[in-house]
């Protein structure tokens, strides 16, 4: 490994758990990730004993156990994978289902109950979207309401401590990484960061040149990165529908050009980290999505077979481009005492 690499320090893995469990349990969850060697998850989708729920709505109880297992499987939550922002922005019917929740009550439950979670878990980090402009706008024309809008959750999220990631995705006002710079140099706070997704571009139909350009247009507000990818569909459409995507990929086989945003990205580190660790923020979290077996509007599988190939092959392109990671090794687990009696 050239010296340049030993000088880094490793970059830090995770993944929505709930993409490796056929049932979406706790355990199922826990135990696919502890297998892979994974320390960090992101918490979106679980069963603790009371059926499948968003963890926005999680019972105490729930959230105690989900507390106590995740100390036993030895993993932490890297980030909330909440749905804040995922609402319309204006009360407009667009033939859409998305619903709308005028902001004022939004901020005081929602976000302030996102931000109640990501303490109770221990993480720093809320993802997050930029809202839904009526279908068949220019999201350009929203902007304003949408900056006043994701400034009011940003301050909110910095008076818990809290940095919140905006994701790009399709359909929002922050369906580009060149509309994502223009929220976030709109809020032009510390709190809020940008997530990138080459998925999520390649899938209205960018093609690979197409989504680094996208990237570099965000790589300023990079606060982490969600890893799937996509085979470029024939034809780019002005509304993606969501729930019809079906060329899911590991990050080794799509057209989103992994491999030289992870080399750009190699080269920004330091820089990065640093604005990360500032924030309270462990490291630079790259956080497994892969939807190889199906995604949509609110989430997406794997399962445990799929999710396992796609970790190792996201791997082999930290390999390629020598940017060091860390799974778990011997030493991470040795003196980890768990009751492992069988009962009589």
């Amino acid at each position: 490994m050239p010296a340049d690499s030993l000088s880094l320090p490793p970059v830090l893995l995770s993944g929505f758990a709930d993409e490796a469990a056929n049932q979406k349990t706790a355990e199922q969850q826990f135990c696919a990730f502890a297998a892979l060697g994974l320390k960090y998850y992101t918490l979106r989708f679980i069963d603790a004993g009371e059926g499948i729920q968003n963890a926005m709505l999680l019972s105490d109880a729930s959230i105690a156990k989900i507390q106590s297992m995740q100390r036993e499987y030895g993993l932490s939550v890297s980030s909330l994978g909440s749905p804040i922002g995922k609402v319309k922005l204006i009360d407009q019917e667009d033939g859409t289902s998305n619903r709308y929740v005028p902001f004022a009550e939004y901020l005081a439950k929602d976000v302030v109950r996102a931000c109640d979670l990501a303490n109770r878990f221990g993480t720093r980090l809320i993802r997050g979207f930029s809202f839904y402009h009526p279908r068949g706008t220019d999201p350009e024309v929203h902007l304003g309401q949408a900056i006043d809008q994701l400034g009011a959750i940003a301050s909110e999220c910095d008076k818990h401590g809290l940095t919140f990631g905006l994701e790009v995705e399709a359909n929002l006002i922050g369906q580009s990484g060149k509309l994502l710079q223009k929220l976030y140099r709109g809020v032009n706070h510390p709190a809020m960061v940008l997530i990138f997704d080459g998925a999520n571009l390649v899938c209205q139909g960018m093609s690979t040149d197409q989504v680094y350009e996208e990237y570099l247009a965000m790589k300023d507000g990079l606060g982490w990165v969600h890893i799937k990818d996509y085979r470029r569909p024939a034809v780019r459409t002005a509304h993606v529908d969501e729930e019809s995507l079906a060329s899911f990929v590991p990050a080794d086989e799509g057209d989103s050009g992994h491999e030289a945003i992870l080399r750009d990205i190699k080269r920004s580190y330091p820089d990065i980290l640093k604005r990360l660790v500032a924030r309270g923020i462990p490291g630079l979290f790259f956080d497994m999505e892969p939807h190889v077996k199906g995604g949509g509007q609110f989430g997406g599988f794997s399962g445990p077979d799929g999710f396992g190939i796609a970790l190792r092959a996201f791997c082999k392109v930290l390999d390629y481009v020598d940017l060091p990671y860390a799974l778990r090794c011997y030493e991470d687990i040795r003196d980890v005492k768990v009751s492992h009696e069988t009962p009589r």
